[in-house]
């Protein structure tokens, strides 16, 4: 049982026409997405990965080439999508092209339901598929953003929906056999109908950043100023939290309680292209 690493990069029209042609004849397809919410407020789509008849096509979000043939596909109850953890697959896409889906079978929760104690993609194709697939975390928070996306990028993307559909076959029957069908099929529906929305902002979050109690007053307010100043940025900007302020820069500047932009300079907090970028919104609110 090798996986077949035959894969597309759909970068033209003729190739969206033989994608369109042999998803589309296909009764089960593997769907995944790589996306980053490592670095983001709000994730990016960066990669699509459809595999039909031992055939991936990879379709580029970032690109300008038009692929929403997909959501009449997904939304086909005639046509199988086997994911695996694939909520937020589907919120992301569902986020930003307003595709429905139907007729999912989710590896992960169809194990779940099996009560298997190990649900890793990696752990389930060793346990059902005696293969030994390793998900390597550094590659999956690697920069999907980045185009040309390395050889070791796409034969990651490839892999991930390599082996679904023999697994698929495996936990179904397992399913089956184990009269757990409705079950499944409710947990399915459950994935299927997901719906995206946005970081929510928790006004006393700020409390539990680690250093917070050895706080004075004073500073704990310029802690909580600080706090919300950098969610809104974050999301104004679309950037993670962390890249903006990271949790101990804003408990070492709450302990300096710098209220002036050369107090801030000589903090030696923050780089001098923070100080430049963020200083004088920093200093507008926490004074």
């Amino acid at each position: 049982m090798i996986m077949n690493d035959q894969w597309v990069w759909i970068d033209t029209p003729t190739k969206i026409r033989d994608a369109k042609e042999n998803i589309g004849s296909s009764s089960i397809i593997c769907v995944d997405t790589e996306y980053d919410s490592f670095r983001y407020f709000r994730d990016v789509l960066c990669l699509i990965q459809v595999k039909a008849n031992e055939k991936t096509y990879l379709f580029d979000p970032l690109g300008s080439l038009n692929f929403f043939f997909l959501g009449k596909i997904f939304a086909d109850p005639k046509i199988l999508k086997i994911m695996h953890a694939g909520d937020n697959d589907i919120r992301i896409l569902k986020r930003d092209y307003r595709f429905e889906f139907k007729n999912i079978f989710d590896t992960h929760r169809a194990a779940s339901v099996l009560g298997c104690h190990y649900l890793s993609l990696s752990a389930l194709i060793s346990q059902y598929l005696g293969i030994g697939l390793k998900k390597d975390k550094k590659m999956q928070r690697s920069k999907w953003e980045t185009r040309p996306l390395t050889q070791e990028q796409i034969h990651y993307a490839v892999a991930d929906t390599g082996y679904l559909k023999d697994l698929y076959h495996r936990l179904d029957c397992d399913i089956a056999r184990c009269g757990l069908q409705k079950r499944a099929a409710k947990a399915f529906d459950t994935i299927a109908a997901v719906t995206w929305s946005e970081k929510s902002f928790n006004p006393q979050g700020y409390i539990n950043i680690k250093g917070y109690q050895s706080l004075t007053e004073n500073q704990k307010h310029y802690l909580m100023n600080l706090y919300r100043w950098r969610f809104q940025k974050a999301k104004e900007t679309n950037m993670a939290r962390f890249r903006i302020l990271s949790d101990q820069s804003m408990i070492d500047l709450a302990k300096t309680e710098a209220c002036s932009m050369e107090m801030l300079k000589q903090t030696g907090i923050l780089s001098p292209e923070k100080v430049n970028f963020y200083g004088q919104e920093i200093i507008d609110t926490v004074s």
